[in-house]
């Protein structure tokens, strides 16, 4: 029996660990295939804002997925005190007594492992594997690979192939940059991005993916043009333009779904509802959108104000909320309806005028279809005439739209 041993701090896995054992299992052939995490690495500290140790679990779980029979331990994670490679494999000794234990390394932790705690031991408990083709370092493999033959009677098998070029802390300073997805098995980068791990923030690329296979495929296009115009909008009043993409793009994530899943969501994520809102169908999406939204890809709570707030408005909006609020008015896609050029030039111009002329041309069409509007938007609406007055600013005159309601 062979047992494959792969240990590291995987904060997080990515794409060259998953490879490395994939490379391993093929050829060595094991009939287990068990991943470590550590806790506290002897041979360095853990970087700051390293997630907790059951986070590291987890997303070494998910990785594991990737590579059919493997299996993680949490060993480590739950022994006090530096997690020093003897003593774990000193446990699996003791598991397996009759099996052959491959330790896989990495090219640094070859050169290294000669002043590691107990090197010798680890050499008479496990059989080492490391990879022969890292470029331009071949022969210092090799002369690792010989010295612990030489000096600690190891068992060595250089492995023909080479990982994924990544490091985990690479990552850690590309997923605050919107970066990484593409190194990151599929999986673990959900669970980073949901629980906003190392400071990360989505890949939009990833995130419309993501949040477009909630829609119809009538209403992409409208999302789309909404997240253009909210980022036009975010670069214009100085905003963030990823904070608007974000809320743009995941805006109307539940308008697809009917009533009772609408009301389901209510009820899971302890939303309440005034009577307004029961009333009518097409105001619970912003309310499900942005509970929805946060749970699924770990929005911040600027991002789901904005989408909660992008349909009725509300007085005292912020500048990400107004941007949300107007680029679902305007985007590229809407047509022929009145005050809609006015509207478009007022966004660019002043965004108070532009939330008057927005929230009076709502209201306009709520009275028109005999409904009555939600008190938010009224509030909204008096809240910005009000703001105009104090400013000594008309509001601005859109045909077909009443100027006084």
């Amino acid at each position: 029996m062979r047992v494959l041993v792969y240990g590291g701090t995987f904060s997080p896995p990515h794409a060259g660990h998953v490879r490395s054992v994939q490379i391993a299992a093929e050829a060595l052939r094991p009939d287990r295939i068990v991943l470590i995490p550590a806790s506290v690495p002897p041979h360095k500290a853990l970087a700051r804002g390293t997630p907790p140790a059951e986070d590291r679990m987890e997303m070494t779980r998910l990785a594991a997925r990737s590579v059919p029979g493997a299996e993680v331990s949490d060993r480590e994670l739950r022994r006090e005190g530096k997690s020093y490679t003897s003593d774990t494999l000193r446990a699996l000794r003791e598991e397996f007594p009759d099996a052959e234990l491959v330790f896989l390394l990495g090219t640094d932790m070859l050169l290294t492992l000669p002043d590691w705690h107990e090197p010798k031991v680890i050499c008479s408990l496990a059989s080492i594997a490391v990879f022969s083709r890292e470029t331009g370092r071949e022969g210092q493999i090799a002369a690792g690979a010989e010295a612990l033959r030489r000096d600690f009677g190891a068992t060595v098998y250089v492995l023909s192939g080479a990982p994924v070029a990544v490091s985990s802390t690479e990552l850690r300073a590309l997923l605050p940059q919107r970066g990484g997805a593409e190194l990151i098995p599929p999986e673990v980068y959900a669970y980073i991005i949901r629980k906003r791990l190392y400071g990360a923030k989505p890949d939009l690329t990833w995130l419309r993916k993501q949040a477009h296979a909630y829609l119809k495929p009538k209403r992409v296009p409208h999302v789309l043009g909404v997240e253009a115009e909210a980022v036009r909008l975010a670069e214009r009043w100085g905003a963030d333009p990823g904070d608007a993409a974000e809320a743009a793009i995941c805006h109307d994530i539940t308008k697809a779904l009917d009533r009772d899943a609408q009301l389901r969501l209510c009820e899971k994520y302890a939303i309440l509802l005034d009577d307004c809102e029961r009333r009518s169908e097409k105001l619970l999406h912003a309310r499900t959108g942005a509970a929805f939204a946060r749970d699924l890809f770990g929005l911040s709570d600027a991002v789901t104000a904005a989408i909660r707030w992008h349909t009725t408005g509300r007085a005292g909006m912020t500048d990400l909320e107004r941007i949300t609020y107007l680029a679902d008015y305007i985007e590229p896609n809407r047509e022929g309806f009145d005050g809609l050029q006015e509207l478009r030039a007022a966004c660019y111009d002043d965004l108070d005028r532009a939330m008057e002329l927005a929230t009076r041309m709502s209201l306009c069409e709520v009275r028109d279809a005999g409904n009555a509007p939600h008190e938010n938007t009224v509030r909204a609406h008096e809240y910005y005439r009000s703001l105009l007055r104090e400013r000594g600013l008309a509001p601005v005159h859109a045909a077909g739209i009443d100027d006084e309601l």
